[in-house]
């Protein structure tokens, strides 16, 4: 098989579809079909499952894609090397990022970088952090934010502490000294969220055997900040998500204090590409310069 057909095969492979993946290259769907065909026949089993929603990648297709992407990340990190050698800051890097990293932190970032290096191509992936995982097992992003309950998969490199808060409906009584603590939460109603985006609230539940009665389970921030406004429970979010809310609800400090630690993971941590090499010495610095009240 070619270099080409391994980028056929990652295209249907992320879009999912015939026809977008030959939107994104450039060619007929026809062409994709029979690209596909051709592997298939080469291999001697099938890749995709054919449906009328579109397709889905065969078990064999899936043990194979972890390989493809190293190809092509190979070749992209090549190209990107050649290019620095001619005197060329360039190339392409796939960033994955959880919902709260993506709104309210990724534009800065994004912003400064590309105002040093305008010549790499930054692609940004969002979800949530099992979404952020796949990608970065699969080799579908170069580099990715993770919060350290992610740490016994990946290495991390630590960029900041949040502090965890407690929000509660606008008529929730005033706790002593303006501030949360388990015992005044235990008991109560919950917003939660699935697993994969709710990790930190039910480590702290967990952590401190708060009873809990979950009423709604929602599958984004403002869906939770939305629930507890309309006085269905009390939630657990980290401060970047609260900073500009501006929900008629109430927000106070937890005690004894805990932090969600956000980090930065890397899908090849020995041989990164210089783009993504540039973009993960940029992420780090930018978080570790910046003022705290972005948090």
């Amino acid at each position: 098989m070619t270099l080409f057909s391994y980028e056929i095969f990652d295209a249907v492979a992320r879009q999912g579809s015939f026809n977008k993946a030959a939107q994104q290259l450039h060619l007929t769907p026809s062409a994709i079909s029979h690209a596909i065909a051709v592997m298939e026949a080469e291999l001697g089993f099938t890749l995709f499952n054919r449906g009328k929603n579109g397709v889905t990648m065969t078990s064999y297709g899936a043990s194979l894609y972890p390989s493809i992407r190293a190809v092509l990340n190979s070749d992209e990190a090549l190209q990107q090397s050649i290019a620095r050698l001619n005197g060329l800051e360039k190339g392409k890097v796939k960033l994955g990022a959880f919902n709260s990293v993506c709104a309210g932190l990724l534009p800065q970032i994004l912003k400064s970088f590309m105002a040093s290096y305008p010549q790499i191509e930054v692609e940004v992936y969002q979800g949530t952090y099992d979404d952020v995982k796949e990608w970065l097992r699969t080799g579908q992003v170069d580099l990715a934010f993770l919060s350290a309950t992610c740490r016994e998969e990946f290495n991390l490199t630590e960029l900041f502490r949040e502090p965890l808060l407690c929000i509660v409906p606008q008529d929730w009584p005033e706790p002593p000294n303006g501030i949360m603590t388990p015992e005044l939460m235990d008991g109560q109603s919950f917003v939660v969220q699935c697993d994969a985006t709710d990790a930190e609230m039910r480590q702290f539940l967990k952590k401190y055997s708060i009873s809990t009665e979950r009423r709604c389970h929602v599958i984004d921030d403002q869906s939770n900040i939305a629930m507890v406004e309309a006085g269905l429970g009390i939630s657990i979010m980290p401060r970047m998500l609260l900073r500009s809310c501006t929900a008629a609800v109430k927000i106070y400090p937890i005690e004894p204090e805990e932090y969600r630690v956000v980090g930065l993971a890397v899908q090849r941590p020995t041989a990164m590409a210089p783009a993504v090499e540039q973009m993960f010495h940029h992420i780090v610095d930018f978080c570790r310069q910046m003022d705290p009240q972005l948090l």
